[in-house]
């Protein structure tokens, strides 16, 4: 994040640039995930590729565990139910020379996003999904997949912020909502050393 904001990442609150900080973190919230019941089965075959959680709930503990590793970012997601189920969600964000992030939640697709600063706040607007075959990198619009993606993240306090995910179709409206507060520490052993991946190694991508 601090790549693709480059000056911008300066306007962050303490508790955002916690959020994505170069130190192994870890945040600790509760989502409430919503969708029309006729995503469901849609849902179930992204989640079989590894995107989003095809489960509606309020208030689901979560917890997001992030490190950097080889000039990206790795996101592991684990929302608990109230059966017992634990739901998974892992990424791999890359950061661009362009100050848009690519997230990947398998070997082949990614969205492709660029996060803005507004007002201390934190926003991403979608900008296409990415499908690598190979060599091949094919772009696909929002519109053709899943709709636009919209992210806004607010500091509430020094530690802690709320995020909101929507996915909002042109033809459907909203799809797909996920929102909720999270606290953000250090994984234990991190030595607090700065990580961050500098830009010429995400240009390499």
């Amino acid at each position: 994040m601090q790549i693709a904001l480059a000056e911008d990442w300066a306007k962050l609150p303490p508790a955002l640039q916690a959020h994505y900080a170069g130190e192994a973190c870890i945040d600790h919230g509760h989502l409430d995930i919503d969708y029309p019941v006729w995503m469901q089965t849609p849902l179930s075959l992204l989640y079989a590729l590894g995107a989003l959680v095809n489960q509606r709930g309020r208030g689901l503990a979560t917890e997001v565990r992030k490190e950097m590793r080889d000039g990206r970012q790795y996101w592991q997601r684990r929302i608990a139910l109230p059966n017992g189920v634990v739901k998974t969600f892992n990424s791999q964000w890359l950061p661009l020379a362009s100050g848009e992030v690519e997230e990947y939640v398998n070997r082949f697709l990614a969205l492709r996003m660029r996060p803005t600063v507004r007002e201390g706040r934190l926003h991403y607007a979608g900008c296409c999904y990415v499908l690598r075959l190979g060599r091949l990198r094919l772009t696909l619009p929002e519109c053709l997949v899943l709709g636009h993606t919209t992210i806004e993240e607010t500091a509430r306090g020094t530690d802690s912020f709320a995020m909101d995910f929507r996915l909002t179709h042109p033809l459907f409206g909203q799809i797909y909502r996920y929102s909720g507060v999270f606290h953000t520490r250090l994984a234990a052993g991190t030595s607090g050393k700065d990580n961050t991946v500098m830009p010429d190694a995400a240009g390499s991508h």
